[in-house]
């Protein structure tokens, strides 16, 4: 098994470079090609990466492959030792990140199971102590978000609930939270699963308008069929509307991350990381972005 931190592969160059330059070629619209080529703007669309995509790995090699692809957007997960809930534990995981110049803006998905306030207390504290400012929420019921927005008025940490597809019998699609949360503080929100909820049959694009200010994070992935969930590609290889969706992001004004969630080839998933950030890059330059900044 290839490990995270060894260096790229020639195959893995040779892949990202040509994806690069397949993502430069999206039309370009108003922008000149030197722009684009140069990225003389800043990025309003930031990048992130989900732990979850090395679940099967360490937080050095986390940390290690975070640095090989320039990303320095986290968002945690407590799988493997990426993020423990333990306090102690949990001070050591931060301080490593810290060295590495990584910063942690989400953390989850978090599950709330017990519609207790000891146990969602827990899961703020946890957030609280990394500097966490948002919480992507796995599973919560209806009954259970008066308990949570308790806590979210307490501790001013937002909650983002992620969608999970026609499988989830409470949140399949976005718009499914956007209507059990419209009356509720404003910072209890979405976190869109792009290819969770094209598989739900809602247009992703449409949807990251709907959300507007109710958006706080969004998980990237591709597919190659929005009907088929074991289609997931490298971003770029599949037919997410990947443009459309960063200039929906840029129009509702987006002030949270685009975090690579790349689930599949979980022992081996650098190669499409790779290609995923290349692209989404590319996609940028394209559009007369810079992405270095932030990613």
């Amino acid at each position: 098994m290839s490990k995270p931190e060894n260096t790229f592969s020639r195959r893995d160059f040779v892949h990202s470079s040509a994806v690069i330059a397949a993502a430069s070629a999206v039309p370009v619209s108003a922008v000149s090609l030197a722009q684009a080529a140069t990225g003389n703007d800043a990025s309003p669309i930031r990048l992130g990466l989900a732990s979850y995509t090395f679940r099967n790995f360490t937080r050095a090699q986390l940390i290690a492959s975070m640095k090989q692809l320039n990303v320095f957007a986290l968002n945690a997960k407590d799988v493997k030792d990426h993020l423990p809930m333990d306090a102690q534990a949990e001070a050591a995981a931060l301080a490593d990140y810290a060295a590495a110049g990584i910063k942690l803006h989400a953390a989850g998905a978090i599950y709330f199971a017990k519609d207790e306030d000891a146990d969602i207390h827990d899961k703020f504290e946890y957030c609280k102590r990394a500097g966490i400012g948002v919480i992507v929420a796995g599973d919560p019921t209806v009954e259970t978000l008066p308990r949570i927005e308790k806590f979210v008025k307490q501790y001013d940490i937002r909650i983002a609930i992620h969608n999970h597809g026609p499988e989830d019998k409470l949140w399949p699609s976005p718009l499914d939270v956007l209507k059990a949360v419209k009356n509720m503080d404003p910072r209890i929100g979405c976190c869109i699963d792009v290819g969770h909820t094209a598989r739900a049959g809602t247009d992703v694009v449409k949807a990251i308008r709907a959300t507007g200010p109710r958006l706080f994070n969004l998980h990237m992935k591709d597919l190659a069929n929005f009907h088929d969930k074991e289609s997931q590609v490298a971003v770029g290889e599949g037919i997410m509307p990947v443009r459309k969706m960063f200039e929906a992001l840029i129009a509702i004004k987006y002030n949270g991350f685009v975090d690579l969630e790349y689930e599949i080839h979980p022992d081996d998933p650098m190669s499409g990381v790779i290609a995923s950030f290349a692209y989404m890059r590319g996609v940028l330059a394209g559009m007369g972005y810079s992405s270095a900044a932030h990613a």
